[in-house]
């Protein structure tokens, strides 16, 4: 008797694995578009065995699943995205699932699980992207008025997609409000004379963050900001904050770029490295970092006196973090948390499009200040800033520039130009220093 109970409590509990290892459900699937790819994302109560590989002729992705529990009558079918024309399921043997994508392109495709966040449970997520990787976009040329360029000023959305951020008591989600105050710090950037705003991500997708550090470089950003709001498990904490990057992460990141001397080349203006020791290249590449970081924090601390002009600060001090997004040597680069969302009242204005418009305001405010108090040369700017205090702008002769060539650049006229440098002829000798009048006809 007692071997018969023994045998029948081992199959009892072979049949309770047996129905565990079953009890996997597919909660739901979600799909993600965004300009250079798509994420899809199935939510599962548990991690799943899987084999994913695609087909053609039509173009599609299949994923099989074993021993997983699917209504596929109750189960939401999403509606097509990015290259996604459409999603199937079907049966496949007895507790099996096979999900097939259909695209409207050759893509590459790449599966890999994920653990519970605070967010969402367990994940399949299934990146889809162009087969062959597109050559590296050309520099952008930068519009420029009278003869100077315009200031690039890269704002970034955080979040974006499948990763909604923080999300506020009321529902409210970190990703919509931060893009809603990136597109509207856009809007004032483009409306500033001289300077020119580029997006990292438009619409409600996700963006690695390597890639925004990328678009930031890759459209010549003079500056690059990170909009954000910040969450904390205590409701009661609130107010703004300004985040720049961390000299040890800046290290870090010096170290791991200078293994790669083609980039660290691009990110210290193109000098060659090749040639150069260990040591005299980490040198340069601490010099441009460091330079980078040091405008940063001069940036920051501007835009951080405009936020307290709109609502509390959490801190009075611009506040220094080992965050990825900070990470590029060559943009100064600062990390806007607006507000708290995870505080009532803050997320109820956090919510609200005329608070975002202040918050928005304000960044401007303090974006406009630095750039005016610390003019680069050869911007559009930094004429205006010259006439705003009434000052004469300083020019360097190239070899081979004639003192037409610098009044043609600079707007003025050639008469203004020799009565102010005290010339009797119109030629000057290649690196004389010139003012600049800033009035003239």
């Amino acid at each position: 008797m007692r071997s018969l109970q023994r045998i029948g409590i081992l199959l009892l509990l072979l049949a309770s694995g047996s129905a565990a290892a079953q009890a996997v459900a597919l909660k739901d699937v979600r799909v993600w578009g965004s300009p250079d790819s798509t994420r899809l994302v199935l939510d599962l109560s548990a991690p799943v065995t899987y084999n994913l590989f695609t087909l053609s002729g039509p173009e599609r992705i299949v994923i099989d699943i074993d021993a997983i529990d699917a209504d596929l009558k109750a189960l939401a079918v999403p509606a097509p995205a990015g290259v996604v024309k459409g999603v199937r399921f079907g049966g496949r043997g007895r507790s099996g699932l096979r999900i097939v994508i259909d695209v409207n392109e050759k893509v590459e495709a790449k599966g890999f699980l994920t653990p519970p966040n605070e967010t969402y449970g367990h994940r399949l997520v299934v990146d889809l992207g162009h087969a062959l990787p597109a050559a590296p976009p050309a520099p952008v040329k930068v519009a420029s008025k009278d003869g100077q360029r315009d200031l690039v000023i890269a704002i970034d959305a955080g979040h974006g997609g499948e990763d909604p951020g923080a999300i506020g008591k009321a529902g409210t989600r970190e990703k919509t409000v931060a893009l809603a105050i990136a597109k509207k710090l856009a809007e004032r950037i483009n409306a500033e004379p001289g300077m020119r705003a580029v997006l990292t991500r438009t619409g409600d997708y996700f963006v690695k963050f390597k890639d925004r550090i990328g678009r930031a470089r890759t459209n010549q950003a003079d500056l690059f900001v990170s909009v954000h709001a910040d969450a904390f498990m205590d409701r009661s904490v609130r107010g703004s904050s300004v985040y720049v990057l961390s000299t040890r992460r800046a290290s870090n990141e010096a170290t791991k770029t200078l293994a790669d001397r083609e980039n660290a080349a691009d990110l210290i203006g193109g000098v060659s490295l090749h040639d150069k020791s260990d040591v005299l290249a980490s040198v340069l590449l601490d010099l441009s970092q460091n330079a980078a970081i040091s405008a940063s924090r001069d940036a920051a601390s501007r835009v951080l006196a405009e936020l307290d002009t709109v609502g509390q600060l959490k801190k009075s001090e611009v506040q220094h973090a080992s965050l990825i997004v900070l990470t590029s040597p060559d943009v100064p680069s600062m990390l806007v948390e607006t507000a708290f969302i995870s505080n009532p009242e803050e997320e109820r204005r956090l919510r609200d499009p005329a608070h975002q418009a202040q918050l928005a305001a304000a960044i401007h405010a303090g974006i406009r200040r630095y750039f005016y108090d610390n003019p680069p040369p050869g911007t559009h700017v930094a004429v205006l800033a010259a006439r705003e205090r009434g000052q004469a702008l300083r020019h360097v002769v190239s070899p081979g520039e004639t003192l037409v060539d610098v009044a043609g650049r600079y707007a003025v006229g050639i008469d203004d130009l020799r009565r102010k440098n005290h010339l009797e002829t119109e030629t000057v000798a290649s690196g004389t220093i010139l003012e600049i009048p800033v009035t003239g006809t």
